[in-house]
């Protein structure tokens, strides 16, 4: 079935009107893409993006984005309004339309981002907020963001902090790092949004007299005015008062929705469809397909049926009806929670806890109760609690009623204890807890928010009256089986005990042998599991503890309970969710510039406004062209095996299928002898490109791509890890080597450690997946090539090659791109060819899915790195070796470039006077990794500090790293004081300890070659004034384009009101160098003001002739005398080289430098870390910047990216066949709005090494709570430090029941 996402983006044309539609109780949909109008079949009508529903409207609404597919990201939210039948008011709700089935969309309004507002008639608050609050860069999340902030509005038009937060706990965002965006929300909130900010202490040198803190005008933004929002509409509401009982159904090609409208009529289809699956939110049902392949014919709705959303209460309990939301059913048990005596409301508090973390918000929205439990998912976060509170399930069918208890049994899906195939969930009662009754949940996840729990768990324990023996025990676990499971043998056997330390070990012996993982347990990581199930019972064990020693809660044998030590409560304290705090400060510009002057003002993002109404243009945003087709990928299954045979019959006999592109197909170069474009003989890995199916639609492409058959013979050796290639000797590429001094001979004099170091991968994760559209003129063979692409001129030389055809017939568009990050130098080449191929046939547009595009683009490379560091006690290192070892995948790509820089950058801000740095790219059958933010700075560096790191442990405090320079001496004068807090905090707590740390950073701008640095930009002038510029560089969000108006306003003293931007084009600008290693903004800047500078001379006769003149009469005269008004500016770059045979060179045309102190609370039960109630502080030296707003932005975005890396950005997972699992928003977490740290102090502009500070803060923790328990402080790092490695790393009595040996903590088998 269509989703609203196609409806929206896609649209969808009906064949009959509403009414005769609902005469026939028959709707058949035909997809199309991107159509002028659409009929919709339920009535209503359309305002401005506000979608209702009974005649024609314009369907370009292109605000609303696709970039999952699975509602994990959050980049298609939309607004969905209703009338609550129950509490007879409109509710709205955000939801993600990537999920939500058109059908289900009846009597609902759907407000997308432009009905919200517009830049061509009136923007809303929240678009106007999120823009000048420079809270956009990229912008492709920003949609989403705006519409999940303007649903809160409507329903709280003065939000508290902790409801902004969980508004925008489903929305990701790879740019911004969140804390511009959560600054606009903070606006609207009713509280005081500087009064407790502190910040950073700086230099007092003349450098830093001039400090600005204010990025924006918070006095200048419009008040909302809530009576100005749009009504519900009124045809609606009337058929809300008066609701269809006539069951509709929907027939799809494949699919039929039947929506019953009366519960006796949905009885009656579940006997007659007894294995239809029913459907409301589709958050379960809607990923599988996706994923799995997951298809029903039949689809059963429940929504217009009331009854399954009715709330009762008795003295005894509440029963929830099975189709209330879980975000409903969260207000619910708040309800009751705030009405009832506490000792009632246990079971509700800890399935309240669960529900503040569970998922998103739009996720909650739309997912049921009764979904969610029927779903039985392992890793549910409601069903362990349920289950431990006696939770009763209330059935329905055609022959009556029944209830059965939600418990082990039901859980585990055995027959006897299941639904039958003709019975629905009606509703779920919960009873009330009684007094001496306690209940609790816990869950540990990758993320604090919206990811899937590692391990959840339901407690419940009653006491005898008035004594701490056990009655009843109930404990119940997620996540560490095929089902939640139920330890009752444990419970049975903890009976009669007393609530005391010998029964806390007899418990988690008993919970470690009943709650026992094989090996290959669903999600790995046994251990971790095992630990957590034992960890998670002392927390509830303390728990319980501290409230029976609550007043009024006495042993009635006069016994007092045991005591808890004060070290211990920190383990009861969750982390909260805060809105992040601090000072963005930046030098202000000088007293003397011109107030018209905009180079070095925080301007805002020149595409920031449309960006928050959606009205800014990304590649699949454009119009469909006529006969467009749609092109699908196939790809390998094998990771090395040869080709025998490619079946493609049955693909081409499917409907709509015009032709399968093979390599036979290409008419020039298929790519290069070892990185073809499409696979020749045999493949290297699985998700390597075999063909491309094009068709009409999309839909049958994809269907296309499952019916063709490749045969393989798999072939041997086959590689996937970097210890398999070192013992293959499998590389891509010799050796590189910097050594300088005499190493040998200083290793003789000193101490020495020898480590290794691992670092993880790192996926791309850019929100608008690789895409480019392909459009063939009638005449010369020539192209234009709409691609999202960081290096347009390569994508044009590819198809060049690719086809055999001059570059000159080519031209490559690129408006603007949805983040890239490296991501987009090289892979949208390849695709823009294959695609091009396919246009000898008409024109036709490839888009990646999310799954597709992480199985096959690649990502950052993982290092493996061995160092050895001689030293003397004082700390002075005196000699450094360290050879580095990268994944580069099956072919060279930039793994050759990245490991020369990782070997050039890795001496980062330090000077070692005897060094030897090697480093090798490993050849493995993994898709090729590429270039990513950073290019092998932020692994090789990792490796260099953990070696400082190492020695100033070694040496002790007196040794501390140094780095000498007022960015470091800023953050160091806090330092001291701030270590002395945190050692005292850590004497105070045993289960949390807090770790600081402090890094510095010394990054080189620009390639390690001269042609690279080269720029070229074009200027018009028209004869009305304004001014249009055209530069090399490409909008990936850095602001090049919003800078670049700048220097071109500056240096032609124009206001850039006058100037236009339109896009990046090779027919404009030839030539151009990838808009990378964070040089596009230096050297386009300067071609740009060549250019203006070059026109500005031209018009010096008239400006002196006529110095009172304005500039209109200026332009008009120099055309009158015929002076060209156009100029093409270039910048012929910076020198640099190497010279690799002898070693020598000077690679970077300069450096920028930088330092970041952090400091994080570890929770060393379960791993989670926060950087909480204390603050990161980043420092840089930025020299003078263009745009101090954008340039912060560039801070926290790359800082957090960087933290992802460091932190919970787990490696890219991958079965032993080679298979990717890890494809999707669900598997892979990037950080999200919860990880922000609490206080963000930011000066200047920075790199994504700074993230780095977050990793070591939290080794410092780890090392803290290892002394304490007195265990060996070495441990070797390994990079990301996530949930499971840093719990592993504090190890502790529960981790040593767990082990049957002592393994290396924090080092699994690399």
């Amino acid at each position: 079935m269509s989703s609203v996402t196609q409806l929206i983006r896609y649209g969808v044309a009906f064949t009959d009107t509403w009414r005769q539609a609902t005469d026939s109780s028959d709707l058949h949909l035909t997809p199309q893409r991107k159509p002028s109008w659409l009929e919709t079949p339920w009535g209503g009508h359309y305002h401005g993006g506000n979608l209702f529903l009974d005649r024609p409207f314009p369907v370009r609404l292109t605000g609303t984005k696709y970039a999952c597919g699975r509602g994990g990201c959050g980049a298609c939210t939309v607004m969905v309004s209703k009338h609550d039948p129950v509490s007879r008011k409109i509710r709205h709700f955000s939801v993600t339309a990537c999920l939500v089935p058109i059908c289900s969309l009846y009597g609902a309004a759907v407000t997308t981002v432009e009905g919200v507002g517009s830049i061509k008639t009136r923007l809303h608050p929240v678009q106007e907020r999120i823009a000048k609050s420079h809270g956009t860069q990229c912008g492709f999340c920003t949609p989403g963001m705006v519409m999940s902030m303007y649903t809160l509005l409507r329903n709280h038009p003065q939000p508290s902090e902790e409801q902004l937060m969980e508004a925008l706990g489903g929305n990701l965002c790879r740019c911004t790092g969140y804390r511009p965006i959560l600054e606009s929300g903070r606006t609207f909130c009713n509280c005081d949004a500087v009064s407790s900010r502190t910040g950073l202490t700086h230099p007092s040198s003349s450098a830093f007299t001039k400090i600005c803190t204010e990025l924006f005008a918070k006095d200048e933004f419009q008040p909302l005015d809530p009576t100005q929002e749009l009504i519900f509409p009124p045809e609606l509401l009337r058929m809300a008062e008066n609701p269809e009982k006539r069951t509709l159904t929907f027939h799809g090609e494949r699919v039929t929705w039947i929506s019953p409208g009366t519960l006796k009529d949905l009885l009656e289809l579940k006997v007659k469809h007894p294995d239809a699956p029913l459907i409301l939110g589709n958050t379960s049902l809607g990923p599988a397909k996706k994923s799995q392949g997951h298809f029903h014919p039949v689809l059963l709705s429940p929504a217009r049926i009331s009854e399954l959303s009715m709330v009762s209460t008795t003295s005894e309990g509440l029963t929830i009806g099975a189709g209330c939301s879980l975000a409903q059913v969260k207000d619910i048990l708040a309800g009751r929670v705030s009405e009832l005596p506490e000792e009632k409301t246990q079971t509700y508090r800890a399935l309240l806890k669960h529900l503040k973390r569970l998922a998103g918000q739009q996720i909650r929205n739309m997912a049921s109760l009764g979904g969610h439990i029927m779903s039985r998912h392992c890793y549910s976060d409601l069903n362990p609690v349920l289950a431990v509170g006696n939770t009763a399930l209330n059935l329905m069918s055609k022959e009556g009623t029944r209830q059965i208890p939600l418990d082990r049994d039901f859980l585990a899906g055995l027959a006897s204890a299941d639904l039958k195939p003709e019975e629905i969930l009606e509703s779920v009662y919960i009873p009330h807890s009684q007094r001496w009754e306690f209940v609790s949940a816990f869950r540990q996840a990758q993320c604090q928010q919206n990811a899937l729990a590692d391990v959840t768990a339901g407690m419940r324990v009653l006491f005898q009256e008035g004594t701490d023996t056990i009655e009843d025990l109930s404990l119940a676990y997620g996540g560490v089986g095929d089902a939640t499971i139920s330890a009752q043998k444990s419970c049975q056997q903890l009976l009669g005990r007393h609530w005391n330390e010998p029964m806390l070990d007899e418990a988690c012996r008993l919970l470690l042998d009943e709650v026992s993982l094989p090996g290959g347990a669903p999600g790995g990581s046994v251990e971790f599991k095992r630990t957590l199930v034992v960890s998670f019972f002392f927390k509830f064990y303390l728990e319980v503890l501290q409230e029976l020693k609550k007043p009024g809660k006495l042993l009635s044998d006069g016994r007092h309970f045991p005591e808890i030590s004060d070290r211990f409560l920190s383990a009861l304290e969750d982390f909260p969710a805060t809105v992040p705090q601090g000072v963005q400060r930046y030098q202000s510009v000088d007293s003397h510039q011109a107030l018209q002057d905009p180079v070095g003002r925080p301007i805002m993002h020149l595409s920031g406004l449309k960006h928050a109404t959606g009205e800014a243009i990304f590649c699949d945003d454009i119009p469909t062209v006529d006969k467009e087709l749609f092109m699908a990928l196939v790809t390998s299954t094998r990771a090395h095996a040869k080709i025998i045979s490619v079946d493609l019959s049955k693909a081409l006999e499917l409907p709509g299928v015009v032709d399968v592109i093979t390599a036979e197909d290409i008419p020039g170069t298929n790519g290069a002898e070892d990185d073809r474009l499409l696979a020749v003989d045999k493949v290297l890995c699985v998700g390597q490109i075999v063909c491309a199916v094009v068709a009409e639609t999309e839909a049958q492409a994809k269907r296309a791509v499952e019916e063709t058959k490749i045969a393989y013979e798999d072939l041997e050796p086959v590689i996937f890890t970097i210890e398999d290639a070192i013992k293959h000797s499998s590389f891509l590429c010799p050796e590189k080597k910097l050594e300088q001094g005499n190493v040998e001979k200083a290793f003789e004099e000193v101490d020495q450690i020898v480590e290794e170091v691992h670092v993880g991968g790192q996926e791309h994760f850019y929100m608008e997946t690789q895409r480019v559209l392909v459009i063939p003129k009638t005449e010369d063979k020539e192209l234009d090539i709409y691609v999202s692409t960081q290096d347009p001129a390569h994508v044009q030389k590819t198809v060049s090659s690719t086809l055999d055809i001059p570059i000159n017939r080519i031209t490559c568009h690129v408006k603007r791109v949805g983040g890239g990050f490296g991501g987009k130098v090289g892979r949208p080449a390849v695709l823009g060819a294959i695609a091009a191929v396919g246009n000898w046939l008409p024109h036709s547009s490839c888009l990646l899915d999310r799954e597709d595009d992480m199985l096959i683009t690649g990502g950052r490379h993982p290092l493996f790195g061995k160092y050895k560091v001689g030293f003397m006690n004082s700390g002075r290192i005196r000699a450094l070796d360290i050879e580095c070892f990268i994944n580069g995948g099956c072919t060279l790509d930039d793994s050759e470039l990245v490991t020369e820089f990782l070997i050039l950058k890795m001496e980062n801000a330090y000077k070692i006077h005897n060094l030897r740095f090697r480093g090798r790219a490993c050849m493995t059958n993994l898709p090729s990794n590429t270039a990513f933010r950073g290019f092998g700075f932020p692994q090789g560096t990792l490796v260099t500090e953990s070696c400082i790191t190492a020695v100033a442990a070694k040496c002790g405090p007196s040794a501390r790293k140094d780095a000498g320079t007022n960015v470091w001496t800023s953050l160091k004068s806090s330092f001291h004081s701030r270590r002395m807090q945190v050692a005292e905090f850590n004497k105070k707590n045993y289960w949390r300890k807090r770790g600081l740390a402090v890094v510095p950073m010394k990054f080189s701008v620009g390639f390690a070659a001269t042609s690279f640095h080269q720029a070229a930009a074009l200027v018009h002038i028209y004869t009305d004034g304004s001014v249009l510029v055209t530069h090399g560089g490409n909008e990936l969000g850095q602001g090049i384009h919003t800078k670049m108006l700048q220097v071109a306003s500056r240096e032609l003293k124009v206001p850039t009101s006058h100037m236009h931007i339109c896009e990046t084009s090779t027919a404009t600008v030839p030539n151009t160098i990838a808009t990378a290693a964070s040089i596009g903004s230096d050297v386009n800047g300067r071609a740009v003001q060549n250019a203006c500078q070059i026109l500005l001379k031209r018009l010096e006769p008239i400006i002196k002739k006529n110095p009172e003149g304005t500039w209109e009469d200026w332009i008009e005269a120099a055309f009158e005398q015929r002076i060209s008004l156009s100029a093409t500016g270039y910048f012929r770059g910076y020198e640099a080289f190497m010279d690799w045979e002898k070693g020598e060179g000077d690679p970077f045309p300069y450096y920028v430098y930088g330092a970041a102190s952090s400091e994080v609370e570890v929770d060393c039960l379960t791993g989670a870390h926060k950087v909480k109630k204390i603050r990161t502080d980043i420092v840089m030296d930025a020299c003078c910047s263009l745009n101090p707003a954008i340039d912060i932005g560039q801070i926290e975005g790359s800082f957090t990216q960087g933290m992802g890396l460091y932190t919970t950005e787990e490696e890219l997972k991958y079965s032993p066949e080679g298979v990717l699992y890890s494809r999707g928003p669900d598997d892979y977490k990037i950080p999200t709005i919860t990880d922000v740290p609490e206080e963000f102090n930011g000066l200047g502009e920075s790199g994504m090494f700074l993230g780095s500070s977050v990793f070591f803060a939290i080794a410092d923790a780890v090392a803290t709570a290892r002394r304490e328990r007195d265990i060996a402080e070495d441990f070797t790092v390994r990079s990301p430090a996530t949930p499971e490695r840093v719990r592993m790393a504090c190890a502790d009595r529960f981790t040593e029941m767990v082990r049957d040996s002592r393994l290396p903590p924090w080092a699994p088998p690399f």
